[in-house]
């Protein structure tokens, strides 16, 4: 089979090292890829943007693709999915209409409350003015997040009326994240444990993947700027098995019903980003319409089942007739940066260390990188991610920075605090 991998980052590059394992796979092409992509046997990158739409349906007909797999939520909002079916091209994710779910905040609150989801209170402002007399009657914490796509940086935790006020005008002049910024939401904060629940989605059948966490903040002790995300791992060992039953039973099961009910069908990775409250309790406070990154780093590197196999079992409604595997051990995954990342940063620092490190057990999956002269560098906020695997938790932890401390650039940043706490 010929597959097409959508997309440039760390989670592409893991989408690709997976597929490869499968016997179902002769090639693998992907777009834009990185230098990682490019340095793997019987990949080649395309030099097509991943929201290139039209360019891509004519890449993808004149190779005879089989399976395309899209990465980044942008494309599949712009309706890539919707596309390639019209041109009877396979490929495995949501319609235009289902990614509302991640593009619009407001569309999944009103979906989550429609169907008796649990999700943290919220209002819904366009004015600064509302906003702002609406901060004087509630209590902090809170959370604003904007409406629209902000890379995953767009959620705020505020701890009192003066910073609030300050990034509610911030965001509706649309100083902070431009028009996904003009109308945001301000959500009651939920003290708990989050976690990342990503299922596949044939459109009425699913099929759960190991369960994650993600690290978002920028600095130690989740402190700082929300990022993309600065480390995952899986699983995430608070889940006992009443949890993960209630999860799939309260959340999962009313969401990929709802939306079939609506006539709005579901396809795809469905991430569902929840917080465990101290009762146990789960809410629903995101959806994406793709998986994480770095979680997928993280799951990919358990995974024992025939990842494309299940994609195609996605794209023909079968999933209920797929079984899915996992490796017991847990899996760690570390976000080397750029310092700066989120905000401002300086690339095209040659990096250096990749080529005297023995990966037993562990993976570098590239997100930021550029190859010139057979010389690696970066090209972005986040640039590399480790993920190593070990049945001790402590090991795997020491495993993966013994790693990052072999690797070097002038400006690299990464936490160091990543680990089974």
């Amino acid at each position: 089979m010929k597959i097409l991998i959508i997309g440039g980052g760390g989670r592409e590059h893991a989408l690709v090292w997976k597929v490869l394992q499968s016997p179902l796979t002769d090639v693998v092409f992907v777009a834009p890829g990185n230098a990682g992509t490019a340095l793997e046997t019987r990949v080649y990158n395309v030099a097509i943007k991943s929201t290139d739409i039209p360019a891509l349906i004519k890449f993808a007909q004149k190779e005879k693709i089989d399976l395309t797999i899209v990465g980044p939520e942008l494309p599949l909002i712009m309706g890539i999915v919707d596309e390639f079916r019209k041109s009877g091209l396979n490929i495995f994710g949501p319609t235009k209409s289902a990614s509302q779910i991640e593009n619009s905040k407001v569309f999944a609150k009103k979906f989550l409350l429609r169907h008796n989801i649990a999700t943290p209170k919220y209002e819904y402002f366009t004015e600064i003015n509302l906003a702002i007399s609406y901060l004087n009657t509630i209590k902090f914490p809170i959370v604003i997040k904007a409406n629209g796509l902000a890379a995953g940086k767009g959620v705020m935790i505020l701890h009192n009326k003066q910073e609030a006020e300050k990034i509610v005008k911030n965001m509706l002049t649309g100083n902070l994240f431009g028009n996904s910024g003009k109308s945001i939401i301000i959500e009651e904060f939920l003290y708990g444990e989050e976690v990342s629940f990503i299922v596949m989605v044939d459109g009425k059948n699913i099929l759960p993947m190991a369960t994650s966490q993600d690290y978002k903040r920028i600095g130690n002790n989740n402190t700082g700027l929300n990022t993309g995300g600065m480390g995952s791992r899986s699983p995430a060992v608070f889940i006992n098995n009443n949890l993960y039953h209630n999860i799939i039973e309260q959340i999962i099961y009313p969401t990929v019903f709802g939306m079939a009910m609506e006539q709005n069908p579901y396809t795809g990775f469905l991430y569902a980003g929840l917080i465990i409250n101290e009762l146990g309790k789960p809410y629903v406070i995101e959806f994406n319409c793709r998986l994480g990154d770095p979680e997928t780093q993280s799951i990919m590197m358990r995974l024992q089942s025939d990842f494309v196999d299940l994609c195609m079992a996605g794209c023909n409604g079968i999933l209920d007739k797929k079984d899915i595997n996992w490796d017991s051990r847990y899996a760690l995954s570390l976000v080397l940066a750029t310092k700066g990342y989120p905000n401002h940063f300086i690339n095209n620092d040659e990096i250096h260390g990749l080529s005297k490190i023995n990966c037993n057990n562990s993976k570098i999956f590239h997100s930021g990188t550029s190859l010139c002269r057979n010389k690696l560098f970066t090209n972005g906020g986040r640039v590399l991610c480790i993920t190593t695997l070990d049945e001790d938790t402590k090991k795997v932890k020491e495993r993966l920075y013994k790693i990052a401390e072999s690797i070097y650039w002038k400006n690299i940043y990464y936490r160091t605090d990543i680990g089974f706490d």
